[in-house]
Parts: C-alpha cells; sequence; structure tokens
C-alpha cells in the first residue's frame, strides 16, 4: 500500500483502546486515513488517538458503551460529522472468553458475552451500513471474529458461539448489501499477544512457549499489528472482490 491509499477517507474502529483495535486504528491513519477510535476504556483509548496525532495522523476518540444501540447511533453519527463520510469500519470491540463447561457456566457471564461480543457487532453493523447507504460512495466493515468460531476451544461455550455468530452475522450481511456496493468480511485472529491473552494466560513464559507451540505452527504468538494488517488490507481496494470471507489469521493454527 501507499501512504496515501486511505488519503481522505475515514475508518471506524471499536475496541480501539488497546490491542487488534489500537493498532487497527494507527494502521489506518499511516495510510492517511482519519480514524474514529471507540472503546469504553477512555483513558487508554485518549492516549492511542494522542499518539496517533503525534505521529502526524488524524484520530479522534470517543469513549462508547458498544452495548448502548444509542450510544451506536451517536457514535457513527459524530464520525460523520466530524470528518463528512464513512468509508471503513472494523468492529472489534470483545470480552475474553469464559472459562468453564456448559454444566458450570454462569448464564450472566454469558449475557455478557453475547451483549459485546456478538449483539453489539449487529448494532455498529446495523448503523454503520445505514451511513454508507446514504452516501454516493459505499464502503467495507471488517467484523473481528475468533479463530474460536471456526475451531472451538473447550470449557468456553459463551465465546465460541459468540465468535461463531460474528462469522454467520458477516455472511448474511455480504448477501444483503454486496448488490450496494458494501462488502462486510471477517477475520479470525489466532494466538495473539495482547492485554486480552495476557489476563486469560498466567504469568509463566514457560505456560506462554507451550501454548506457543500448540496454537502457531511458527511456534510464537502474533503481533497485534500482523492482525491490523488483514484488517486494512480486507478495506482497501486490492480487497474489492472479497466479501463474506472469514479471514484466519492464526499463525496455520487451523491447519493442523
Amino acid at each position: 500500500m501507499t501512504q496515501s491509499e486511505f488519503s481522505g477517507r475515514v475508518a471506524l474502529v471499536t475496541g480501539a483502546a488497546k490491542g487488534i483495535g489500537a493498532a487497527t486504528a494507527a494502521q489506518f491513519a499511516q495510510q492517511g486515513a482519519s480514524v474514529v477510535l471507540a472503546d469504553i476504556d477512555a483513558a487508554a483509548g485518549e492516549a492511542t488517538a494522542a499518539r496517533i496525532r503525534m505521529e502526524g495522523g488524524r484520530a479522534i476518540f470517543v469513549p462508547v458503551d458498544v452495548r448502548d444501540e444509542g450510544a451506536v447511533a451517536a457514535l457513527v453519527a459524530r464520525a460523520v460529522d466530524d470528518f463528512g463520510t464513512l468509508d471503513f469500519a472494523v468492529n472489534n470491540a470483545a470480552i475474553r472468553p469464559d472459562q468453564a463447561p456448559l454444566d458450570q457456566m454462569d448464564l450472566a457471564d454469558f449475557d455478557a458475552l453475547m451483549a459485546i461480543n456478538l449483539r453489539s457487532v449487529a448494532a455498529c453493523l446495523k448503523h454503520e451500513l445505514r451511513q454508507m447507504l446514504r452516501q454516493d460512495s459505499r464502503g467495507a466493515i471488517v467484523n473481528v471474529s475468533s479463530i474460536c468460531g471456526l475451531r472451538p476451544q473447550a470449557a468456553s461455550p459463551g465465546y465460541v458461539a459468540s465468535k461463531s455468530a460474528v462469522i454467520g452475522l458477516t455472511r448474511s450481511a455480504s448477501l444483503d448489501y454486496a448488490p450496494q456496493g458494501i462488502r462486510v468480511n471477517c477475520i479470525a485472529p489466532g494466538l495473539v499477544d495482547t492485554p486480552m491473552v495476557d489476563a486469560a494466560l498466567p504469568a509463566s513464559d514457560t505456560v506462554r512457549q507451550q501454548v506457543a507451540g500448540q496454537l502457531s505452527l511458527f511456534r510464537r504468538f502474533g503481533r497485534a499489528e500482523e492482525v491490523a494488517e488483514a484488517c486494512v488490507w480486507l478495506c482497501s481496494d486490492r480487497a474489492s472482490l472479497l466479501t463474506g470471507a472469514i479471514l484466519p489469521v492464526d499463525g496455520g493454527y487451523t491447519a493442523m
């Protein structure tokens, strides 16, 4: 990609305070896009937006609880008010997996996973698509699922169900909006070094090495920037024939 590929265009990224979302927002800005970062973590989100601006990018942060559809609608409106349009969206907000099998599942945890990992993606899609349909130029959307949506892991029924459903939601949207020129794709990250993964693993180099050996052909954790590259590429004109695609970014885990 050239540095100006997204010049004059606008990208919205949810879950953008840290990890994959922050890296994706930064890469959009590096390619010339104006970026709207959204997250419930205001301090980290403001810091990420400030870093992008210090590096010469255009970015604003909007504190948003993606469980609130009204707040999501206002977020999309803010993007358009500040920058004039909405060309790209990456729906990345999520919470960490549950850690108990079904017979021990806390339904409150299940409901939280569904509200943030799935329902929020539906709400974001609804309002992003409405805006794109109003524009002369359409756009591209990427939903962030997980490798768990393709190859389930044990003792995480809520997380697996939510991330599997994001894949189905993506495919459904791709059918409905391709005729209007809007592409909707999905990435499925594998083992990536992010704050969410750190919180789920013991603070042990030995354990991390064992996990990397089991979940990656490269025997290492992925970097958030590597996943961000996939998100940004799917939004680019170089992916113009892709819609309804589910792209694993998993170090070969699904080939094992």
